[in-house]
């Protein structure tokens, strides 16, 4: 059996929380309403996971994370994940989109034709919901078809999605803060 640790740490964006085993980087919780239910979000995805204080590659992630969500231009590239429990086509997919630099997007799209086949768009939107790392996987980066955002599975959906993107300069496609309300929101 893996053991699992955690630890939560502090963002500009609210209290995120990173899980670990031997192996490198299995988990991160993005912020939910506050530490409780981030620890408690954390419990339900990692239920044998012990709150611990990180080992120094574990901080050098925190640091990158809380930086990057800072507003830094930081490349996440070195942090090592641990993706033992992921599919090989999550793991295809995961490896082109933490490719993605920040401030910059791809689709779904772009990142099926780069697996060799465009009608895989649905199954990489898949993959980027199951993301167990957001942030140094940056699946925020990844957008549908005509700069629409897509999806987002963090606490907060779409709006979250938005704020990581705003975070680090990114204009995909033009605006696009209110795609995701409903016709009836958007009538005058």
């Amino acid at each position: 059996m893996t053991i699992h640790s955690f630890a939560l740490f502090d963002t500009a964006i609210g209290p995120c929380a990173i899980v670990w085993s031997a192996r490198g980087i299995c988990g991160v919780q993005l912020p939910e309403k506050d530490a409780v239910a981030t620890r408690a979000r954390v419990h339900r995805r990692h239920p044998t996971a012990t709150e611990a204080a990180p080992p120094a590659e574990v901080c050098h992630a925190i640091d990158g994370i809380v930086a990057l969500l800072a507003g830094e231009k930081r490349d996440l590239t070195d942090i090592v994940i641990d993706d033992q429990s992921q599919t090989d086509f999550n793991k295809r997919v995961y490896a082109i989109a933490r490719k993605i630099p920040p401030g910059q997007t791809m689709t779904y799209g772009e990142i099926a034709e780069r697996l060799g086949d465009k009608l895989l768009a649905r199954a990489v939107g898949q993959a980027m919901g199951e993301n167990p790392t957001p942030v140094i996987m940056p699946c925020h980066r990844v957008l549908a078809a005509g700069g629409k955002s897509g999806g987002f599975s963090a606490s907060g959906g779409v709006v979250t999605k938005l704020r990581l993107l705003t975070i680090e300069g990114a204009q995909p496609g033009g605006p696009i803060l209110f795609d995701e309300l409903p016709l009836v929101a958007r009538k005058r």
